[in-house]
This record gives C-alpha cells, structure tokens and sequence, in this order.
C-alpha cells in the first residue's frame, strides 16, 4: 500500500480555499482515524515522521483537524492525491529518515488504530462551483 495512502501524508498546501479551476479541481483523499485506546501519542508520532518524509521530498505536511465532538473518529487527515513519481520521492526520504516503508509500515501503522477510511474527493470548492461545473445556476 502505498506510504500516502496509508496515512495520506502529503497535505493540502493551504486551509484558504484556492482558485478552483473550472475543469479541473484538485483531488483529496480524506482520511478518518480512530485511534487503537492509548494509541493516540504514538500515532500522532507517527503521523509527524510522516509529514518530515513528504516534507523532505517537497511536499506539504498532512492537515489534521481534531475531533472534538459528534461521531467517533478521532483525527480526519487530508492530502492531495499524489503521482507515483510523488510517492517515490516520498518512499526515498523515508528510508534517509531511517522511516518503516513498504507492507512493514502498513503493519506498523495498523498497531495504532482501531479503523480508518479514505475517500477521494475533488476541491476544496464552493457549492456554487459544484453547481457551474454541472451546468446550474
């Protein structure tokens, strides 16, 4: 599994939304953890050697919003979709870093969730985007 995946770790470079072309807006993935009980630190490490490996191969850190109330998740992540060649890049300065990559960080990663999700999605966009994009007004 891909090391983004796993965590998305590169993040989206600004909380301001962007200009959002017409045709073509950015794609995400969303994440949502729920971390394993006493797991919360330690995740929160790791999640920040994450952000070091896409920082030193030129990408952004992970934007993490904090669950404070509502549904049972405890950290949503989200990160642009990366290329191969992104991820590569990624893969490589997590090695310089002495950072688990490969099926061994999916292991490593699972010891401190209970679950996740990713979902790709396209924006950040206004609803009045969305509805140029489909014709409405």
């Amino acid at each position: 599994m891909k090391l983004k995946l796993i965590l998305a770790a590169a993040a989206a470079c600004a909380f301001a939304a962007p200009a959002i072309s017409q045709d073509a807006p950015p794609q995400h993935i969303v994440s949502l953890y729920r971390a394993a009980p006493g797991q919360q630190v330690a995740l929160l490490k790791w999640m920040a050697r994450q952000d070091q490996a896409s920082q030193a191969a030129g990408l952004p850190a992970s934007q993490i919003y904090v669950h404070t109330s509502g549904d049972s998740w405890d950290y949503m992540v989200i990160n642009p979709v990366t290329t191969k060649e992104q991820d590569d890049a990624v893969d490589a300065a997590a090695k310089k870093l002495g950072i688990t990559t490969g099926p061994r960080a999916g292991i490593e990663f699972r010891t401190m969730i209970g679950s996740h999700t990713d979902t790709t999605t396209n924006g950040p966009m206004t609803a009045a985007q969305i509805l140029a994009r489909l014709g409405e007004k």
